[in-house]
C-alpha cells in the first residue's frame, strides 16, 4: 500500500512514517504545508493519505482543503484525517462528495497502532473510519432524520458502530450478537433506510452518510 503523510510537526510525522513502514507499507513522499498536500497528492495519487487538518502557512485548514482539492480532481481519492479539530463545514463536505474511501479520527483517540493501522487500510479498501468523537460532533450539529429514528435501538447501535468503521463481526463482538442477528439488523436498517442491494452502490457508506444527515436518501 502507497502512503502519502501529511503532517508539520516533525515527531509526529516521522512517527506515522516509521509506524506505516512497520506494518509493511511504503510511504510515498511527505509533506508540510496545504499546498505541499495538494501537489503531493495529484503527483503521487497514493493509494491512502494521512492529512492534519491545520497546516502552514496559516495553520487553520490548509490540509482538509488540500484533501477536498484532490478529490475534486481525483474522485474517490482515499483520504485519512487525523487531526486535533472536528472542522464540521469541511468534513461534511468531504463525506458527502459522492465517493468512499473516507476517514476522520482525532489524534486524541486513537489509542493503538494495530487501531491506527486497520482504519488506514479500510480507507484505502473504498471504505470509511469515522472516530466516536467526530461522529458526536457531526451529528449534534445536524437535524432530525425521520429515517434513522424509525429503527430500533438496537439497529441504531449497529449503525453507529458501522459508522466508526467496524466490520460485522466486530460489530457481532462488540455487542455479544451471532452473526445471523447482526445480518438481520443490518438487512433491515437498510430496507428502513431505503438503501437497495446494489452492486454498484457501497450500501454501508450510504447507511453511514444517512445516519449523519448527510445525503436525502
Amino acid at each position: 500500500m502507497r502512503v502519502l503523510v501529511a503532517e508539520d510537526l516533525y515527531l509526529l510525522r516521522d512517527g506515522l512514517v516509521r509506524l506505516i513502514e512497520a506494518y509493511g507499507h511504503e510511504v510515498v513522499a511527505t509533506a508540510t504545508t496545504g499546498p505541499e498536500t495538494l501537489d503531493a497528492l495529484l503527483r503521487w495519487r497514493p493509494d491512502v493519505s494521512v492529512i492534519d487538518v491545520r497546516m502552514p502557512p496559516t495553520q487553520s485548514d490548509e490540509g482538509l482543503r488540500a484533501a477536498l482539492a484532490a478529490r475534486r480532481e481525483v474522485p474517490g481519492l482515499p483520504v485519512l484525517i487525523l487531526s486535533q479539530h472536528v472542522e464540521q463545514l469541511y468534513a461534511r463536505e468531504l463525506l458527502t462528495d459522492g465517493t468512499a474511501g473516507v476517514g476522520y479520527l482525532l489524534k486524541e483517540s486513537v489509542f493503538e497502532a494495530d487501531q491506527f493501522v486497520d482504519a488506514l487500510e479500510r480507507v484505502a479498501a473504498g471504505g470509511t473510519a469515522m472516530g466516536p468523537a467526530v461522529i458526536a460532533k457531526l451529528l449534534s450539529s445536524g437535524t432530525s432524520n425521520r429515517q434513522v429514528e424509525q429503527l430500533t435501538e438496537r439497529e441504531q447501535e449497529v449503525l453507529r458502530l458501522m459508522a466508526e468503521g467496524l466490520s460485522n463481526q466486530a460489530i457481532r463482538q462488540r455487542l455479544f450478537l451471532s452473526e445471523s442477528a447482526i445480518g438481520k439488523h443490518t438487512t433491515s436498517l437498510f430496507g428502513k433506510l431505503g438503501i437497495v442491494d446494489d452492486d454498484s452502490s457501497n450500501r454501508r457508506v450510504l447507511a453511514v452518510l444517512t445516519y449523519l444527515g448527510l445525503t436525502g436518501n
